[in-house]
């Protein structure tokens, strides 16, 4: 955190309702906002000078980072999801605590490049090979906070429940790597986990197919005693809808709802394949859903009803998930876009709207409702989009947020500051001084090992 207080001038910033000129953001000893004000036509002295459009610092709230290995080189070729799992698990076999945190460290600076100040990190590589323990049940899970830390942005490790192949199927393979045995086992391990200043603890459960029922309940009252947010992948194919239903005589929705899992702490991932009914729970509950466009357009998985989660009053959230490619921007972006591709209409979210599922309502996801906005107290976390580049420049000022909405890409994320230090300055990684390099070295040691 910072030692002095520090004051930044941004050329424009998006203030919640509209964008402002010339704004005054100063920051704290203790990582928050302490005043904002526009109307500064010029930098003062001392102040650090933001160019370009200034946003809440974005949330990613769906995140495998070992994933990042995987970038391109799955796209050879047809298959399915089921396919792309097979050569997923191959990569988990590989890990070890120094890889995870190298190929992390490197995702999560990769992030900060793109805006991201907090990522929650749905973590289920817990064991060994063949699901030997480590002498610390925490070593993998310590592994990603640290390169979280490393590479200066926040971090909720979700830690996650995972004890089955499918409905009555046992775990073979990598998937052992990922059992505790019980959820009971799950919830022991998961009480020795630690947060720290920039790292929060949530809760997991990896899939009404890889979760036993009579386990749902066990991983949610250990969340909801806790206070931590519970996240869930639900119904991200249709198999899993078919399965369920063989199995229970009931939706994946309606099972979690049966056990007491949805509520306004949980956050859904995907809910690509829901019924109605599916719907009008979920947002009946206030259970929030995580959107993960680029990962369920590479994966084939489908377009989920985004319009109807929120008309029946789920909050809306995104993340990059598999890390295809990682960029916030995008994601919320697709979020529109995906929805006019589903009805055939345009102007189903404002610039507005998709921003506070790419910042606000991101971090209540994740268990930082001080974070998220351009607020006296909030957490002083933002990021500076460019306003000059050739896919942003040319709009008025006054269309600057649809601009960077619907423009821009992360390759125009010009700043990234977290609790109100400096962590990408023009661009520049200030912690990881050659991201590229750090990623190909991350990737390439653990490829070498597979």
């Amino acid at each position: 955190m910072p030692l002095t207080t520090q004051t930044y001038w941004a050329e424009h910033a998006w203030l919640g309702a509209t964008v402002e000129q010339g704004v005054l953001i100063t920051t704290s000893p203790s990582g928050h906002i302490t005043a904002v004000r526009p109307g500064t036509a010029t930098p003062p002295v001392g102040a650090v000078t933001l160019r370009g459009l200034t946003l809440p610092g974005l949330a990613n709230a769906h995140s495998h980072a070992f994933h990042r290995a995987l970038r391109s080189a799955t796209q050879v070729g047809g298959g399915t999801f089921w396919t792309w799992r097979t050569a997923m698990y191959e990569m988990a076999a590989a890990l070890t605590p120094d890889s995870y945190y190298a190929l992390a460290r490197a995702a999560y600076a990769e992030m900060a490049l793109a805006g991201i100040t907090c990522v929650g990190e749905f973590h289920y590589v817990h064991h060994g090979p063949g699901g030997i323990r480590y002498g610390d049940p925490a070593l993998m899970a310590k592994a990603l906070v640290a390169a979280a830390t490393a590479a200066g942005i926040r971090i909720t490790l979700l830690d996650t429940c995972y004890l089955a192949a499918g409905f009555g199927e046992p775990l073979s393979g990598t998937q052992l790597r990922f059992s505790d045995g019980t959820a009971e086992a799950w919830a022991e391990r998961a009480d020795t986990l630690s947060g720290g200043p920039t790292a929060r603890l949530g809760a997991a459960i990896h899939s009404v197919r890889a979760v036993p029922a009579d386990g749902l309940a066990t991983v949610a009252s250990f969340a909801r005693e806790r206070g931590r947010p519970l996240h869930v992948h639900l119904s991200e194919q249709p198999r899993e809808n078919e399965d369920c239903l063989r199995a229970h005589g009931r939706t994946p929705t309606q099972l979690l709802d049966d056990h007491g899992v949805l509520g306004p702490r949980t956050t859904a991932v995907h809910a690509t394949h829901l019924t109605g009914d599916d719907i009008a729970l979920l947002g009946r509950s206030a259970t929030a859903v995580c959107l993960c466009p680029t990962t369920e357009r590479d994966l084939a998985d489908g377009i989920g009803p985004a319009g109807p989660l929120r008309a029946a009053g789920s909050p809306l959230c995104v993340g990059s998930d598999s890390h295809a490619v990682i960029d916030l921007i995008a994601e919320a972006r697709a979020v529109e876009e995906h929805e006019r591709l589903r009805t055939g209409a345009r102007g189903h979210f404002t610039a507005g709207q998709l921003l506070r599922a790419a910042s606000d309502e991101g971090h209540a996801a994740l268990g930082w409702p001080e974070a998220g906005r351009l607020e006296p107290d909030a957490l002083a976390d933002f990021t500076t989009v460019a306003l000059d580049s050739v896919r942003t420049a040319g709009p008025p000022g006054r269309m600057a947020l649809e601009a960077a909405v619907y423009a821009a890409t992360a390759a125009d994320v010009r700043h990234t500051v977290v609790g109100g230090l400096h962590i990408v300055r023009d661009g520049a990684h200030q912690l990881v001084h050659d991201v590229p390099h750090a990623l190909r070295e991350a990737i390439s040691a653990l490829r070498a090992t597979r």
